[in-house]
């Protein structure tokens, strides 16, 4: 008897014994034996206890598994020779000058790699050459798009290792490598001398930002000098004013040493083996509690989370330099085709599954369109059931009938994307394939949809910043940065008009800080200003708000606590029903209803199984409208 087909399913992995082996080898060159090593479709991560790497295709070539191999390389080397803590005391506090530190830093470990294990070498360009294409960097061709601190990076892989600059850096290197090497040439020479001990090269490296203009004289002060000057003052306080005895000091000590160690351990062997990518994905959430370390936190919630009063008053230092702008005026029309066409070859791997998700979506919400009408009227279609009746007795008015509204056509979507530095990539990526799929899908259901987006116009405060150093830096000003929110698809657009407009989230240069909390506020206007009785607000972030020049004049948890008070008033005080999904960071903590993934793969999914369970739900009363303070 002939056995079945087997389910495609059911086939064996073929790439497993390759993860086995991958798996393998970064625990041994990175000395962690007990490293978790998984593959997904996300972004490849590295933390203390886990090293994610991207996920292979049922059947990889060459390529894909050279990329997969340099991920490994990097990450192993960078558990090997890095330490968290050197590199804690040497970063510098400006947040560019610190990108392009903490990309020195990625070069020299995988650099050392290269080095000392030859083989290295092709695995890391090809892991070189795949992110700065899915990054966009073949097309750079202004300085402003080309990141300072990746150009650094690529140069001193060149220098050290030889691992060439890839195809898609050359434009990107070549804006920066006559400036890097007129003004930093000596530094850099010195960097190749210094390698192999990671406290001397983080020396050099600063020198070498000094160099750039990148930095100020005043950081490059060395910090062991101070912690030994302030340990030497405080000495003889210690030896008169103490009453314990010298076994007990030391004991305690030598305690709150090793916590600070392993606290150092646990938060700073985090990073992303990208190099500049770190500095907007992993660490925002950290930097931002770093700044707030000192600043007056509100009381905590019931539910572990801030509770915010509705007395806080955010400021915004000036909205001169804002902009509300249509994605097709940010762009050329020729720019914006092209960038189209990258999006759908992204598509192209992913068409099997954006069918199944627009089929899935369309078939739950269809099937909530049942049609019901009222018989037996005086006015109306005519019933043809009913004909019998017109005919046997014509002046028998109940014939006609009519078809009941359902709650569902009137309705409004809106999609609000996060355009951070730190969505970059495949998060962003996903997200406008999703806002592809649920604009046409929902298009064709008859429900209207809007997509937003959110960032800001500059890195580092911009045009606000330099208002605000100009008026002699008033204390406590509030927002200091030019904000950007993009308008990708008006709700009365047709999909077919806004299209190409999705591609703009593909270029590189767009994505930079995101103030949250005023992005959901100018959503939440914009829908209310709709004629729909149901609305429903869709966000789709990775973490909690961060901008730079905020947080550095006002206390740290600003952004953060007019977030969570602007969402407690949509969620208590309107008739919105707000939804969030969070890509690699839990957002539950400050919405509601919200759903955290790990993958950005999942994203499409989530959106449908959310937006299918908020159509189950009656919609919020009108009448909480007019409770608003």
């Amino acid at each position: 008897m002939a056995q079945p087909p087997r389910n495609k399913a059911n086939k064996p992995d073929q790439t497993q014994a390759f993860k086995s082996a991958m798996g393998a080898t970064v625990r041994a060159i990175g000395g962690k034996p007990d490293l978790e090593v998984t593959f997904t479709a996300d972004r490849p991560l590295l933390t203390s206890d886990k090293a994610r790497l991207a996920n292979l295709p049922r059947l990889p070539t060459r390529r894909d598994i050279a990329v997969a191999r340099g991920q490994g390389d990097a990450m192993a080397m960078r558990l090997a020779s890095h330490d968290p803590e050197t590199h804690r005391k040497r970063s510098p506090i400006d947040p560019m000058a610190r990108a392009a530190f903490d990309a020195l830093e990625q070069a020299r470990v995988e650099a050392l790699g290269c080095v000392r294990m030859p083989g290295m070498v092709g695995n890391i360009g090809e892991m070189l050459e795949d992110r700065l294409f899915r990054a966009n960097f073949a097309e750079v061709n202004d300085r402003g798009d080309a990141p300072i601190a990746e150009a650094l990076g690529l140069l001193l892989r060149e220098k050290l290792a030889g691992v060439p600059v890839p195809p898609s850096g050359h434009k990107l290197v070549d804006l920066w490598r006559a400036e890097i090497e007129a003004k930093g040439g000596e530094s850099l020479d010195k960097l190749m001398t210094r390698f192999e001990d990671q406290d001397d090269f983080s020396r050099v490296a600063k020198a070498l930002l000094r160099d750039l203009n990148l930095m100020p004289e005043s950081e490059m002060e060395d910090p062991d000098a101070s912690d030994e000057e302030n340990g030497d003052d405080q000495e003889p306080d210690q030896a008169e004013g103490s009453d314990q005895s010298p076994e007990q000091g030391e004991g305690e000590n030598e305690q709150s040493d090793s916590e600070q160690d392993e606290s150092a351990g646990d938060t700073e062997e985090t990073g992303d083996v990208d190099g500049i990518d770190s500095d907007m994905a992993d660490t925002d959430e950290d930097a931002a509690s770093e700044a707030g370390e000192d600043a007056p936190m509100p009381p905590p919630a019931k539910d572990g989370g801030t509770q915010l009063s509705n007395q806080f008053n955010y400021k915004i230092f000036t909205q001169k330099f804002d902009e509300i702008v249509k994605a097709s005026e940010l762009c050329p029309p020729e720019e914006l085709d092209q960038l189209r066409a990258l999006l759908d070859k992204q598509l192209e791997n992913l068409a099997g599954a954006v069918a199944r998700l627009a089929n899935k979506l369309q078939r739950r919400l269809m099937a909530k369109q049942n049609r019901s009408w009222q018989f037996d009227l005086e006015e109306g279609l005519l019933d043809t059931a009913r004909l019998t009746r017109v005919v046997t007795d014509p002046m028998q008015a109940l014939s006609f009938k009519v078809e009941n509204d359902t709650d569902f056509r009137d309705t409004i979507v809106t999609l609000l994307i996060d355009n951070s530095g730190s969505m970059r990539g495949r998060p962003i990526t996903i997200a406008a394939i999703c806002g592809d799929i649920l604009a046409r899908t929902l298009e064709r259901c008859g429900v209207k949809v809007e997509i937003l987006g959110f960032t800001t116009r500059a890195w580092k405060g911009g045009k606000s910043r330099e208002a605000w150093l100009e008026a002699n830096r008033p204390a406590n000003p509030g927002r200091v940065n030019d904000v950007r929110h993009i308008i990708y698809k008006a709700a009365d657009e047709p999909w077919r008009h806004a299209r190409r407009n999705l591609g703009l989230m593909m270029r590189e240069g767009l994505l930079k800080e995101n103030i949250d909390g005023e992005a959901l506020e100018w959503a939440r206007k914009r829908l209310m200003s709709r004629p729909e009785s149901r609305r429903i607000l869709m966000v789709i972030s990775d973490g909690a708000p961060v901008d730079d020049s905020t947080q550095s004049v006002n206390a740290g948890n600003y952004l953060e606590a007019h977030l969570r008070q602007v969402i407690e008033d949509i969620e208590t005080r309107s008739p919105i029903q707000l939804v969030a999904v969070g890509i690699g960071h839990d957002v539950t903590r400050y919405y509601r209803r919200a759903v955290t993934l790990l993958d950005a793969e999942e994203l499409g999914g989530a959106l449908t199984d959310e937006l299918a369970a908020l159509f189950d739900e009656e919609p919020p009363a009108q009448t909480r409208r007019g409770r608003r303070g």
